[in-house]
């Protein structure tokens, strides 16, 4: 069966992805979160207020959207066991094999932008070294091992619960307060499985846009109700993200005491409504300027860090540029070393493999719905 293209879904990845290179390279300059690289820690600055908006509703909507795509691609082919060997290629191969092939240049330069290695001591094997270079050099890709882990989870739902598709048959039927009052399991499931020390993994809220986004939102209906008070959903969502910037100002956004505040979890998914319907009502559509940048935002997504971080760290340590400049260049080289590596390594047989995914020579277009 042919599917329509929701080309809605493909513009929201990529800007999506943008917000993040964007966050990314003010987080180098920030005193806030513990690991900036030039702001003396616990300084607060006017450009923070941009983290402080995105932060709790940029990940989450790319999880709602990769629930979308995982539903789209098991209607087209119900096999689980290709499901899931195909997200194996794309999410843990280059987030596990990958980061010892590659990644571990990551590692290498974001242990100099910490210090990192003046706390290893000198006697220290090569070959622990480079496992911990490597494994320093997970970055970004958390994003990719966590959409797994939920895949899996995914399939083993499916095989042994035959139910829970009539939990999908009835969600098409939502009215529009019943969409809104999935702001309250929202809220809960950000309280509960949180790794300790790195923030990143909320596996709890993060797993129910995955899922809320298989179950709920993959449905046009869903969507299209939403679509119809986007833009007061949208008005709503910018005063509520102004009041918790104010209200949290000063405090690490990223921390989970913020991040996972019931205020902040109702705003992030409130946003993500909004901008799901903002998307239907406006975004629908594909030219050639939205389909070069839908093809490229997973290299994007995957290579940014390490130009930014490398453009960062050499800026630091070895000019006396304004620091207005050094984040102009930073932004810059994340898209270029980004965009430039992607385009070098998909064109490598094996390496493209390790590091991308790709096991054969092909274009991010082909399976913009099914990568999530």
């Amino acid at each position: 069966m042919k599917y329509a293209r929701k080309y809605y879904l493909d513009n929201m990845r990529w800007m999506t992805v943008i917000l993040v290179v964007i966050y990314h390279t003010l987080m180098m300059y920030s005193g806030l979160t513990g690991i900036g690289t030039v702001v003396p820690q616990g300084t607060i600055h006017l450009r923070d207020s941009y983290s402080y908006f995105v932060y709790p509703w940029f990940m989450m909507i790319l999880f709602i959207i990769s629930g979308i795509s995982a539903r789209i691609s098991l209607e087209h082919n119900p096999s689980g066991k290709a499901f899931l060997k195909k997200r194996t290629v794309r999410y843990l191969v280059p987030s596990t094999l990958g980061l010892f092939v590659f990644q571990w240049i990551q590692g290498y330069i974001s242990m100099k932008l910490s210090n990192s290695f003046e706390t290893i001591p000198e006697t220290t094997p090569k070959f622990v070294l480079f496992f911990i270079m490597s494994l320093s050099g997970t970055g970004v890709l958390w994003y990719l091992q966590v959409l797994w882990l939920y895949s899996l989870i995914l399939v083993i739902i499916r095989k042994f619960t035959k139910k829970q598709e009539k939990l999908y048959q009835k969600t098409e039927n939502f009215p529009v307060w019943g969409i809104l009052l999935t702001i309250l399991p929202a809220v809960l499931s950000a309280q509960v499985l949180n790794t300790p020390v790195i923030l990143t993994y909320r596996l709890g809220i993060y797993g129910f846009a995955f899922f809320a986004g298989y179950y709920i939102f993959a449905h046009e209906e869903v969507i299209h109700k939403i679509s119809q008070y986007s833009n007061i959903l949208l008005v709503l969502s910018v005063l509520m993200g102004i009041g918790c910037t104010v209200y949290f100002w000063g405090q690490n956004y990223a921390d989970y005491s913020v991040v996972n505040h019931p205020i902040s979890v109702a705003y992030g998914w409130l946003m993500c409504l909004s901008l799901s319907g903002i998307a239907k009502k406006y975004l629908d559509f594909q030219n050639s300027v939205t389909a070069w940048f839908c093809q490229k935002s997973f290299g994007l997504y995957i290579f940014h860090y390490l130009g930014m971080s490398l453009c960062a760290y050499l800026l630091n340590t070895d000019t006396a540029l304004p620091e207005i400049l050094r984040m102009m260049l930073t932004l810059l080289f994340s898209f270029l070393i980004g965009y430039g590596l992607y385009e070098i390594i998909s064109r490598i047989p094996v390496l493209r493999w390790c590091v991308l995914g790709i096991s054969r020579k092909q274009t991010e277009r082909k399976d913009t719905h099914v990568q999530g």
